[in-house]
């Protein structure tokens, strides 16, 4: 199934991004050349509260986020759980997830681009839970408000570098 994104309706991806207030990402990084980083970037900045989830760094601030060692950590309320991690990793996220589900609020969770799990998958809608996989929140949200030349989406390279441009003198330069 790697690169067949699954269908999902334009109308169900455009509601949870309406509804979605609070994510939980986990797997964020600090690291500003990371996937997550850009992501939880971009998702800030249209108005969402991201609660980075990363063990290694619990206590520590990304994009001036406090960063949770795990879900049972984050405060409530939490409508989606965004999931930076391989796929092997997503059914353990979601048993936390469907563990903490009630006192978070979620309702959604989210596989990133690659990351595919049906066990994940079966265990989140068997809690009532809305799944999507393979699948980018920022880029979805992008495609949908306009902005999906953002930052690389025109160059058919999604990644998290800044797009080359001509400077004074015809340099190329990162903006």
């Amino acid at each position: 199934m790697a690169g067949l994104m699954p269908p999902y309706s334009d109308d169900l991806i455009k509601s949870i991004l309406r509804s979605t207030k609070t994510i939980a990402m986990v797997g964020a990084s600090g690291n500003d050349m990371r996937p997550s980083y850009f992501a939880m970037m971009y998702l800030l900045a249209k108005g969402y509260i991201v609660h980075p989830i990363n063990p290694g760094m619990a206590g520590k601030k990304v994009l001036g986020q406090t960063v949770y060692g795990s879900l049972k950590d984050v405060p409530a309320p939490v409508d989606m759980v965004d999931i930076f991690r391989m796929s092997d990793a997503a059914p353990g996220v979601v048993r936390e997830a469907v563990e903490e589900k009630d006192r978070l609020g979620i309702k959604v969770i989210w596989m990133q681009l690659g990351v595919i799990s049906e066990e994940a998958a079966e265990l989140a809608r068997t809690a009532g839970l809305t799944v999507v996989m393979d699948r980018c929140p920022k880029i979805e949200h992008g495609r949908f408000s306009g902005e999906i030349g953002w930052m690389g989406v025109n160059r058919k390279v999604i990644d998290n570098r800044k797009p080359l441009l001509f400077g004074k003198g015809g340099n190329l330069k990162r903006v």
